[in-house]
C-alpha cells in the first residue's frame, strides 16, 4: 500500500512537473510580443495569439476542471463560447473568421484567466490522480503544444501582411552560414515490404488518428535523402513552372489563376534579389535551405517538373522506422541547410513533408472516448496527410507515427517538399 501511494505521488509531482513547463513555453513564445501583436488575424485560417492563449486554457478548464474538480467555477461563463474552436457537443463556438475582433477580453485579462485555471489544476493534482485525469492532462499538453506551433506559424503571417516586415526576435549571427556544397539530390532505394504502420497505443502517447497500428504493403520505391531546396525551387520557377498547366493537378492550376501565385509565400523579389519573409525579418533568400510554406499544389507540380513524385505517407514512416528519429537540435526559426545530404536526413527538424496520401482514418480507427472525439476524426475529408515535423514544432512532441494534415491549397504552416519515384 505505501508504494502504491509512493508511486500515486511520483506521478502526481511528475504530471505537475509537465504540466508547468508547457504551459510556460506558451508564454515564453509572446514574451516580445505587445498586446497589439496578440490581437492580430491576417487571414481566416490564423487566429490571434491572445485566442490561441484562451483556447488552450478553455481545454483544460471543459475537459478536466468542469468534471473532475468539486466546486470548481467557471472564469468566465461566456469563455464557454469566446473559446470553444470546433467542439460542436460541448455547445456554441464564436465565428473563427472573427476572432480578431474580440478585442476583449484583453490580454491582461486571459493572463488572469490562465492563471485561475493553472492553479485549479495545481490544485487537482494535489488530491492524486488516476489514469483517467492523467490521459486528459495528457491529451491538454499535447494539445498546447500543437497550438505553441501554431502561434509561430499564426505570429509569421499576421506579420508578414506588415510592409514594415516586422521582427519577431533578432537573427542570430549563423543565420545565413557560408557555401555549403548540397551535391545533386540522391535517392535510397528501399524494396518491397508489408510492415507495420502508426501506432502502438501501449508504447507512449499518440493521437487517435495515428492508431490503430496496422500493415500495409509498401511496393518498391526511391525516397529522397534530403528536402528540395530554394535553389532547386528557384528553377522550377524560372523555367516557367507556374505558367505550365502540364505540371499542375486541375485544382492546383485553378489556385494559381485564380489566387494569381507565382512564388512561395513569403517570397519576395525586390530589384532583381530574392528574399523570404522569416521570424527574424525580412532576409535574403538561402538558396541551400529547403523551400518551405509550399502548399500541396505546388508541391505536386514541382514533382512532376523534376520526373519523380511525392511519397505516401506509408513510405515516408516505413522510411523513419529505418532511422533514428531524431529531435530537433537546432533552436532556429527558419529551415536550415542539409548538414548530412549523403543520409536520408531532413526528417523531423525542417519542414513537415507533403505526402501523396489523403487523410483518411486507418482501418479500425476508434476516436477518442467522450466530448474529445470530435479532435481528430470529423477533419478526416478533402485534406492531404503531411509528415515529419518542422523547425515551429516543440521538441518532445514528434514521432514517426504523427499525421499532420491540411488543405492542399494552404500554404502557412512550415511545409515543403519530399520527392519520392517508384522502382518497378
Amino acid at each position: 500500500m505505501l508504494n502504491t501511494q509512493a508511486n500515486e505521488v511520483h506521478s502526481s509531482e511528475k504530471t505537475q512537473a509537465q504540466f508547468q513547463l508547457v504551459r510556460q513555453h506558451s508564454l515564453t513564445l509572446i514574451k516580445d510580443l505587445s498586446a497589439e501583436d496578440c490581437q492580430l488575424q491576417a487571414m481566416d485560417d490564423v487566429s490571434p495569439i491572445k485566442w490561441h492563449l484562451a483556447h488552450t486554457t478553455w481545454f483544460f478548464e471543459t475537459f478536466l476542471l468542469a468534471k473532475y474538480l468539486p466546486n470548481y467555477t467557471l472564469f468566465d461563463e461566456q469563455f464557454k463560447v469566446l473559446f470553444n474552436s470546433y467542439y460542436n457537443g460541448i455547445g456554441e463556438q464564436f465565428k473563427r473568421a472573427n476572432r480578431g475582433c474580440l478585442s476583449r477580453p484583453s490580454l491582461e485579462v486571459v493572463m488572469r484567466y490562465r492563471a485561475y485555471v493553472d492553479n485549479a489544476v495545481n490544485e487537482l493534482l494535489q488530491t492524486g490522480t488516476d489514469q483517467t485525469l492523467c490521459n486528459i492532462i495528457e491529451l491538454g499538453l499535447n494539445h498546447e503544444q500543437q497550438h505553441q506551433e501554431l502561434m509561430l506559424m499564426d505570429i509569421k503571417y499576421n506579420f508578414s501582411v506588415n510592409p514594415s516586415f516586422p521582427v519577431y526576435r533578432q537573427a542570430p549571427s549563423n543565420l545565413i552560414e557560408g557555401s555549403y556544397s548540397l551535391g545533386t539530390l540522391k535517392y535510397t532505394e528501399f524494396s518491397q515490404s508489408i510492415t507495420n504502420i502508426g501506432a502502438d497505443a501501449k508504447n507512449g502517447f499518440s493521437y487517435d488518428n495515428e492508431q490503430p497500428q496496422h500493415q500495409a504493403l509498401i511496393h518498391p520505391f526511391r525516397f529522397a535523402n534530403r528536402l528540395v531546396t530554394n535553389r532547386e525551387y528557384l528553377e522550377f520557377i524560372e523555367a516557367g513552372g507556374y505558367k505550365t498547366p502540364s505540371f499542375w493537378l486541375s485544382d492546383g492550376w485553378a489556385n494559381v489563376n485564380a489566387q494569381q501565385i507565382s512564388h512561395p509565400l513569403y517570397w519576395q523579389c525586390i530589384e532583381g534579389q530574392w528574399f523570404e519573409f522569416t521570424l527574424y525579418g525580412l532576409q535574403p533568400l538561402n538558396l541551400d535551405a529547403p523551400v518551405s510554406h509550399i502548399n500541396y499544389f505546388e508541391a505536386a507540380a514541382y514533382a512532376n517538373f523534376v520526373s519523380a513524385r511525392l511519397p505516401t505517407e506509408f513510405e515516408w514512416e516505413y522510411v523513419a522506422q529505418q532511422q533514428v528519429f531524431k529531435q530537433p537540435q537546432n533552436n532556429l526559426l527558419t529551415p536550415t541547410v542539409c548538414k548530412q545530404p549523403d543520409t536520408v536526413s531532413q526528417s523531423s527538424d525542417t519542414c513537415w513533408q507533403w505526402t501523396n496520401s489523403a487523410y483518411l482514418p486507418y482501418p479500425g480507427f476508434k476516436p477518442f472516448s467522450g466530448d474529445a472525439g470530435e479532435y481528430n476524426g470529423k477533419f478526416m475529408n478533402n485534406q492531404m496527410v503531411l509528415r515529419g515535423g518542422c523547425v515551429f514544432t516543440p521538441k518532445n512532441h514528434l514521432r514517426p507515427t504523427y499525421r499532420n494534415f491540411f488543405y492542399p491549397h494552404q500554404a502557412w504552416m512550415c511545409s515543403g517538399i519530399r520527392l519520392a519515384k517508384d522502382l518497378l
